[in-house]
């Protein structure tokens, strides 16, 4: 789910979809009628005002389009999240019209059957051409749609330019580029981290796996194994692993680090770069490197590249058993709207799906271009199976990058075990 705002991560990242549901749901017996109440699930938040304003103007918008209607909001503590969701799909008298959740997530929702696939509505939804395929494919499983993307979440460097400034430094073109500055940085400043970044920050670390043309996993004949072993993934976790190192990032501190400490040390003022998404930026402003620091995008190997983010997100789906099916679709399709998408952004700092919101923003807010940059570059999202979720849970890459980066393995049996973990989930 979303990676941001320190669930996950947000998810923490971020957005992690740990403890998702796999139950499956009773048969979707829904309806189409025209009045009655809208119920509607959304993310609560650590600062949800903003947030709760601007969803109470799209309410009072749609309600004076829909006379007799009114729509009941509850605001789900994402942490809690498995145990409403979970309750939806097993009783259908507990299910709300429709819902906020994570793009990880998503796969082990639609397993239930108790999404509705979105495809028709959203192939009718005037503003739909206006969604970036990459977004859109990060909602898809199996070739159906089970929810309208409402914001992603991209990741870039942000960079100290004071300190570059002093140490005379440039942006770094490359990911080699990267690791060598952190040093030079480190070996100036002691007191620094040249990049803060974590053993637990698998969100951070992809770039580079993919940077090098390696894989999570691969899907033949329906099913998923792991890739993790590849000469090119191996490549991409040892240059991560490089990172968090004494002369970096050193492994007593960092090998525990989250996306979200990552970016609280940058933030602090303890690092001179960290990988950090557009949804960190009012976190970067309150602390202590505020007005000290600049974003370019995550270089890739290749002067001149760009290293493929994580396209992570928030989708608003609609559950099959809805009585309001039409009202439901509707009230979805006003959130993720250009109007309401742009409002989101000026509330929460959430990046539109839209292309054509995403240029208008970037062209009045130059902190958006590195991020705009990056998903045009291209995206990769995790395997779109519900065993992602158990392998995040599990906290199989991160015990693995955390081993190479200790030397407590080298990275051939760090990734090989690895890889029997991820298989034993896939095929369980």
């Amino acid at each position: 789910m979303r990676i941001r705002r320190t669930l996950i991560a947000l998810t923490a990242v971020a957005l992690a979809a740990g403890c998702a549901p796999t139950q499956s749901g009773p048969a979707n017996q829904g309806g189409d009628e025209k009045t009655g109440t809208l119920r509607v699930w959304l993310f609560d938040e650590a600062n949800r005002a903003p947030k709760e304003a601007t969803v109470k103007e799209a309410i009072a918008e749609f309600k004076a389009a829909h006379s007799g209607v009114e729509v009941d909001v509850q605001w789900i503590p994402v942490e809690g999240r498995a145990d409403r969701f979970s309750g939806a799909f097993n009783d259908r008298a507990n299910a709300p019209d429709v819902a906020e959740f994570g793009n990880t997530d998503v796969a082990s929702y639609a397993e239930t059957g108790a999404l509705a696939d979105l495809g028709g509505d959203v192939g009718a939804w005037k503003e739909g051409a206006d969604l970036l395929p990459a977004v859109l494919d990060t909602a898809k499983v199996d070739g159906k749609l089970y929810g309208l993307p409402w914001f992603t979440g991209i990741r870039a460097l942000y960079y100290r330019t004071d300190i570059f400034a002093e140490l005379g430094l440039k942006p770094p073109a490359t990911l080699a580029e990267l690791t060598d500055t952190a040093r030079r940085v480190r070996a100036a400043k002691p007191d620094l981290y040249g990049i803060s970044v974590g053993g637990k920050y698998t969100y951070g670390m992809l770039p580079f796996l993919w940077s090098t043309g390696g894989e999570l996993a691969r899907r033949e004949d329906n099913r998923w194994t792991a890739a993790v072993t590849s000469a090119q993934a191996k490549e991409g976790v040892t240059a991560y692993a490089q990172l968090l190192k004494p002369d970096i990032c050193p492994p007593a501190q960092c090998a525990n680090f989250t996306g979200t400490q990552s970016v609280q040390a940058f933030a602090g003022g303890k690092a001179a770069m960290t990988i950090g998404g557009d949804f960190n930026r009012k976190a970067v402003d309150q602390g202590a490197s505020a007005g000290k620091y600049a974003v370019v995008p995550l270089p890739g190997t290749q002067p001149g590249s760009i290293a493929p983010a994580f396209a992570g997100g928030n989708l608003l789906g609609v559950f099959g058993s809805s009585k309001r099916r039409g009202l439901a679709v509707e009230f979805a399709e006003l959130l993720a709207g250009a109007k309401y998408q742009a409002k989101m952004y000026s509330a929460m700092g959430n990046l539109p799906t839209l292309g054509s919101v995403q240029q208008q923003l970037a062209a009045n807010d130059a902190f958006l271009k590195p991020f705009v940059d990056t998903l045009k570059a291209g995206t990769k999202f995790v395997p779109a199976t519900p065993a992602w979720s158990k392998i995040d849970a599990q906290n199989i890459l991160p015990t693995a990058i955390q081993q190479v980066a200790t030397g407590e393995q080298n990275v051939d049996a760090a990734l090989a075990a690895a890889a029997e973990k991820m298989n034993n989930v896939f095929g369980g």
